[in-house]
């Protein structure tokens, strides 16, 4: 492949986690559990939403859609991550290599606006309660749920193709388990203060945007419910975004710490470890926080197991 003058690579070495490589086997169990419960958990939201009217709500639409999306992000990532710990098989070639990293970012980006648009939609129905049938209808949430994707496409494609052209003459080894643009930026032997720049600008705007927008819904959220005259009612309020929090803390955590700095080749260790809390702890724990407080899905799930157990 060529690029420029120079004879670039063909292909990648990820370099996973060489400090616990003598674990491999013990890690792929792990890792292995925990993709399929995540799997199994947002599939789950996913279906149970489509096939019970009571769910089919802004909320649950948001939600079901926010699962699929991270079946497909954590899907882009655990699987060759497995055949690295069970099989060693490290290697991946240049195009396959962009095409992780742009569906990754991509997902990423799109992700994070749901988020942004989920939180919206509690300040709605908490703070415009009257006004939210008719803002919040099935065809504005559709307009919103194809504006998320949109907005993440615009965001990153320019980014991903930048990097991708991008001088790689060697060394191809990419110290982390899965390509990311940091990483790859590292790795290059072109000028890459641009491309830095733009990286950093792109992931930055759209992490502070939504950050911005879900701060200033979940303070008037907040302001909202303590002037609830019933505690019940707060409680009820306070349980049902407790659990969006905890997502949103984790996510933004991670992501603030792996890409909100202006210099992409700092702290590649460490980016690894946090790379881990969103690809596999955070679709993870999505299903958990989201169905274990809440009463609804439970109940949901009850009749259809039971109407399974019956039919056999």
């Amino acid at each position: 492949m060529e690029m420029g003058n120079k004879t670039t690579v063909q292909e990648f070495t990820l370099e996973g986690f060489p400090t616990v490589q003598h674990l491999g086997k013990v890690l792929f169990l792990v890792h292995l559990l925990a993709y399929l419960a995540s799997m199994a958990g947002n599939a789950v939201i996913v279906t149970i939403t489509c096939i019970d009217s009571r769910l089919q709500t802004p909320m649950y639409f948001f939600l079901s859609v926010f699962s699929f999306m991270e079946c497909c992000f954590t899907s882009t990532v655990i699987p060759k991550l497995l055949v690295i710990y069970l099989l060693g098989r490290q290697t991946i070639s240049f195009v396959a290599c962009f095409i992780q990293a742009f569906v990754f970012t991509f997902l990423g980006a799109a992700g994070f606006i749901l988020m942004a648009v989920m939180s919206l939609d509690r300040y709605m129905a908490i703070c415009r309660p009257l006004h939210y049938p008719t803002i919040m209808n099935l065809k504005n949430c559709v307009i919103l749920i194809a504006s998320c994707f949109t907005l993440g496409f615009i965001s990153i494609t320019g980014m991903v193709v930048k990097v991708s052209q991008l001088t790689f003459c060697g060394p191809q080894v990419i110290p982390h388990f899965f390509c990311d643009i940091g990483p790859l930026i590292h790795l290059s032997c072109s000028d890459t203060r641009s491309v830095e720049k733009i990286t950093f600008v792109l992931t930055s705007s759209v992490l502070l945007t939504c950050f911005i927008i879900t701060v200033i819904a979940y303070s008037n959220i907040v302001v909202t419910i303590i002037r609830l005259p019933s505690a019940k009612e707060r409680q009820k309020a306070f349980s049902t975004c407790s659990s969006h929090l905890i997502v949103l803390s984790l996510m933004y955590g991670s992501c603030f710490f792996i890409y909100v700095k202006p210099k992409q080749t700092n702290r590649l260790e460490s980016n690894r470890e946090a790379a881990l809390v969103n690809t596999v702890v955070t679709p993870l724990l999505n299903p958990v926080v989201y169905t274990l407080r809440n009463k609804q899905v439970h109940q949901a799930l009850r009749e259809k197991m039971g109407r399974i157990k019956m039919s056999t």
